[in-house]
């Protein structure tokens, strides 16, 4: 009889390991995605965020993806929301988006992407080197070398005299950007003036004066200017000044050039650390931000043939 129940308890024992093993094997992650707003760039990095999870994880991952309509107090409440439900991680694309996704749990994993300067946007020291956020945080960063973007605006326009950066207050990764190039093109000897707006509803006018005064303007990445790049290509190319942009998509519709990552493959990178959190226990606190590998000189063909400008030989057009 004794032997009868040590046969049943060992059985017992191995079944309930199976499903335990069974359960891990079969569960199914829920993530939310919360973009800042549509535009391409932000696009083409959700969509390789997307792809490499459901590529890694096939049907044992839900993901939903929501768009705040470039409005920060409408991704807080999608945040919430997730939060709510009770995701197992959240990613956050573009800086409002990230800020509202970290404010709103300390608990839930959260991966930023297209985010520009992690220590500007959490106000981490200037200094900070650590490249981990120490909190429930992490992700990839969208920063091109802005010394490198500086010279290639001097590269095309070495006459000009009076440079404008046109940006949104609003976003400080991009007032991180400014700070960072105003000195360096100063350095070419530019007269520099700074041009802010405060929201979409500002930028045609703000562009307008821009352009008015300008031989030339910078636009860093900035998420309001991308989503209103037709309204200052409307302003800035009948006047006949030319924009050198922070990244493809915004180049795109405004710019003549530009220095630029693959955002699609910047999610991918994202999706590949979400994997590394969901499957693998990793802690985002301790996962150091990364940076696109290569950048890529680009450039608007339709605008460059407008203002009569020549390209280089090694820039590639913007499909």
């Amino acid at each position: 009889m004794k032997k009868l129940l040590a046969l049943l308890c060992a059985l017992a024992l191995v079944f309930a390991l199976c499903a335990c093993g069974s359960s891990g094997s079969n569960k199914v992650y829920n993530v939310g995605v919360c973009q800042l707003v549509q535009h391409p760039a932000l696009d083409q990095a959700t969509n390789g965020f997307v792809d490499t999870l459901k590529d890694k994880l096939g049907d044992k991952v839900n993901i939903t993806v929501q768009n705040g309509a470039g409005d920060q107090p409408s991704c807080a409440t999608i945040a919430s929301q997730f939060v709510s439900d009770g995701v197992d991680l959240i990613m956050a694309n573009a800086t409002p988006a990230l800020i509202a996704s970290a404010s709103a749990t300390d608990k839930i994993p959260v991966l930023g992407t297209s985010i520009t300067a992690y220590a500007a946007a959490f106000e981490l020291e200037e200094n900070w080197e650590d490249r981990s956020t120490q909190k429930n945080v992490s992700g990839t960063s969208d920063l091109a070398p802005l010394d490198e973007q500086a010279a290639m605006l001097n590269a095309f326009f070495p006459d000009a005299k009076n440079v404008g950066i046109l940006f949104c207050s609003a976003e400080p990764n991009s007032r991180f950007q400014v700070e960072t190039i105003k000195p360096l093109l100063e350095g070419f000897g530019y007269t520099v003036t700074t041009y802010e707006f405060a929201d979409s509803n500002e930028v045609a006018p703000v562009a307008t004066t821009a352009c008015g005064e300008c031989d030339a303007l910078y636009i860093p990445t900035d998420n309001t200017a991308a989503s209103c790049a037709e309204a200052i290509n409307n302003v800035a190319l009948p006047a006949g000044v030319p924009i050198i942009a922070g990244e493809e998509g915004l180049c795109g519709g405004c710019g003549v050039a530009t220095l630029s990552i693959d955002y699609y493959a910047l999610g991918q990178i994202t999706g590949e650390m979400a994997y590394e959190i969901l499957v693998n226990g990793a802690d985002p606190a301790s996962m150091e931000i990364r940076y696109s590998p290569t950048f890529t000189k680009k450039y608007n063909a339709d605008v460059c043939s407008a203002l009569g400008i020549e390209v280089p030989e090694d820039y590639v057009a913007i499909g």
